[in-house]
């Protein structure tokens, strides 16, 4: 037995319809299973093999990882997506006008990463690797 991908994230969402709506306009996700749990909407959402869990619930808050950390909480810091198309995800970002954080991309060693925030607040990572390659040294 081994270990070949991660296979999916479970997040809470503040709004099931509107979360599935901007993962749709932004990454081309498309809801593959939807139902109801608790009164509440759930869903899983597919682009690739990327999948993301997803269930509502208005009433939570979401504390960022700062917030966190000062409380003596365990935080996800970010999840991250890989792109292979700088240009159109920078066409993307002005069509969604979506904030980029921490002033713009970063440069990694081995690739360029914009940091967003989803609807609820999650803060996604979106990797671009060089040569469309993951590489580390050793």
């Amino acid at each position: 037995m081994s270990v070949t991908q991660l296979d999916h994230l479970n997040l809470s969402v503040h709004n099931f319809k509107e979360t599935v709506e901007w993962y749709q306009k932004v990454f081309d996700f498309m809801l593959v299973e939807k139902g109801v749990q608790d009164g509440n909407p759930w869903g899983v959402i597919q682009k690739g093999s990327a999948l993301l869990c997803i269930y509502e619930h208005p009433d939570l808050v979401l504390l960022n990882r700062f917030e966190s950390a000062e409380k003596s909480i365990h935080y996800l810091a970010h999840f991250g997506l890989r792109i292979d198309n700088q240009k159109e995800w920078e066409k993307t970002i002005e069509r969604e006008n979506i904030v980029v954080m921490y002033e713009g991309p970063i440069r990694w060693p081995k690739s360029l990463a914009w940091y967003i925030k989803d609807p609820t607040g999650w803060e996604i990572e979106v990797a671009l690797w060089d040569d469309n390659k993951i590489k580390f040294e050793q």
